[in-house]
């Protein structure tokens, strides 16, 4: 059985504060572990596997293992996992450092005005991935990239785009003369946007949209058509349907 500083050690990378201070996150679930591991993008420190996923696993698996793999039980893994049900696997991976200064000049960018869903960034990165978009700008106050519920929902998307976390309101005045387009009810039509390769895209906090600070700074305002009586739309469909539309 493992030391309780183990257990207590992997529990606590659940939180930011932890995770800054040992610079590592945690991937739980074979499907997500495999497909961090089989990218390279992210040096896995440590794996633990209930020993029935150990036998059955991809022997190609051990080239990408830099760490040690623990066999554990059921009981281990569950007090480990972050998630009600611990599922076979779950390794210890170390961060990425952001790629800085982001270029956004002919490329298309988003700029996320304080994501704090968890689900929501995570779809946010993986559409970005589907869509080659390269850079993510966060405000700081958007939820952080290596929540387990981000790792878990990213997959290996996590590992293709980089995340740049800073202060919008003074990020974006700096990009000039690359245009800052943000998604508004009172905007033009996406279709009058269709085509643009290069701009920076402003999604808004779930429940407030977009800042007025940040609002102010933006060039043009784009409106998703609405045909049915929805109030809005989750911040990760709408990211979705702009990103489609700019790229068509």
């Amino acid at each position: 059985m493992f030391s309780k500083s183990t257990i207590k050690y992997i529990q606590s990378l659940q939180h930011k504060k932890f995770r800054d201070e040992h610079n590592c996150f945690v991937a739980e679930g074979p499907k997500v572990v495999q497909e961090l591991l089989t990218t390279g993008d992210f040096n896995c420190k440590s794996l633990y596997a209930l020993q029935s996923w150990v036998d059955a696993m991809d022997q190609e698996l051990q080239q990408y293992l830099s760490g040690r793999i623990w066999v554990v039980k059921d009981f281990e893994l569950e007090k480990m996992a972050s998630f009600a049900t611990a599922n076979q696997v779950l390794a210890v991976f170390e961060r990425k450092e952001s790629i800085a200064p982001v270029s956004v000049k002919n490329e298309l960018t988003l700029a996320l005005d304080d994501i704090r869903d968890p689900g929501n960034l995570g779809t946010i990165i993986r559409t970005a991935d589907w869509f080659g978009i390269k850079n993510l700008i966060c405000s700081n106050n958007t939820v952080d990239q290596y929540n387990p519920k981000v790792v878990q929902s990213t997959m290996a998307s996590l590992g293709r785009v980089n995340l740049y976390y800073t202060d919008l309101a003074t990020w974006l005045p700096a990009q000039k003369p690359v245009p800052v387009f943000a998604t508004a009810l009172e905007g033009k039509s996406l279709h009058s946007f269709s085509g643009t390769r290069e701009a920076i895209v402003v999604i808004g906090n779930e429940s407030k949209g977009i800042s007025a600070e940040i609002l102010q700074m933006a060039n043009g305002l784009i409106n998703i058509p609405r045909y049915g009586q929805a109030e809005s739309l989750n911040a990760a469909v709408a990211a979705a349907i702009v990103l489609y539309a700019l790229r068509s």
